[in-house]
């Protein structure tokens, strides 16, 4: 509940980068979905917006609160993105993943001026590694990348949903979730997975995020990337 708390409050801390006419991309995860229910609040007591979701989940709740959607089919940048992370480290790198979406949510990340990171403290480490990073791999290709990814000293598991079957991502693909211990060396790691064939995207969002918007107990910690 603590954490669920401190999740509510980074979440709520983060629309003080919205403003009126922007687009903003709508991310995945439990915290995001604190930001994505005040935004409803807000559309609803006049905000105009219009949203990009990161997932399949994002763009259903967004709907259901009535946030306006768009596309990148009618636009080509995003004002802010405000989305969580399962780890971030002291120059702003982030693991990102843990809800299946991070190739929607680098994307957008990607065509974003500003990206938002909404955590509790529990997501600040010294050096990433912590929490195992997901790599999106086509299915054809699942095995190679296994093996290529072990050969890197990684500890290498399929993640499956509940019924213990494969996960699929909203694109299809399937996750593997890396274990390499303390990553050292961020920008390395992800140009050599970003070069391995089958591999469609990995977590590893390096010099991305603007500002991290961290909860700790009562209080919001905005750190911003030097």
């Amino acid at each position: 509940m603590a954490h669920d708390q401190e999740k509510q409050l980074a979440g709520e801390a983060s629309l003080r980068y919205v403003e009126d006419g922007q687009v903003v991309g709508l991310g995945t995860g439990s915290t995001a979905v604190f930001a994505i229910r005040g935004l409803g609040d807000r559309v609803r007591a006049g905000l105009k917006i219009r949203g990009i979701p990161t997932s399949v989940r994002s763009r259903d709740l967004a709907t259901e609160l009535g946030i306006p959607l768009t596309t990148f089919d009618d636009v080509q940048q995003i004002d802010v993105t405000i989305d969580g992370a399962d780890e971030f480290d002291p120059q702003l790198n982030l693991i990102k993943g843990g809800g299946g979406a991070l190739l929607r949510e680098k994307i957008v990340a990607s065509a974003s001026k500003k990206l938002v990171i909404v955590t509790d403290a529990s997501k600040q480490v010294a050096t990433l590694g912590k929490f195992p990073l997901p790599v999106e791999v086509i299915k054809f290709a699942q095995a190679l990348v296994a093996r290529e990814i072990a050969a890197l000293v990684a500890k290498v598991e399929l993640r499956k949903d509940a019924a213990g079957q494969a996960y699929v991502t909203d694109e299809g693909n399937h996750i593997l979730d890396c274990s390499f211990g303390q990553i050292v060396d961020p920008p390395a790691l992800a140009r050599r997975l970003s070069d391995m064939p089958g591999v469609v995207e990995h977590g590893l969002f390096v010099g991305m995020a603007s500002v991290v918007m961290m909860a700790r107990g009562a209080q919001v910690i905005e750190i911003k990337r030097k």
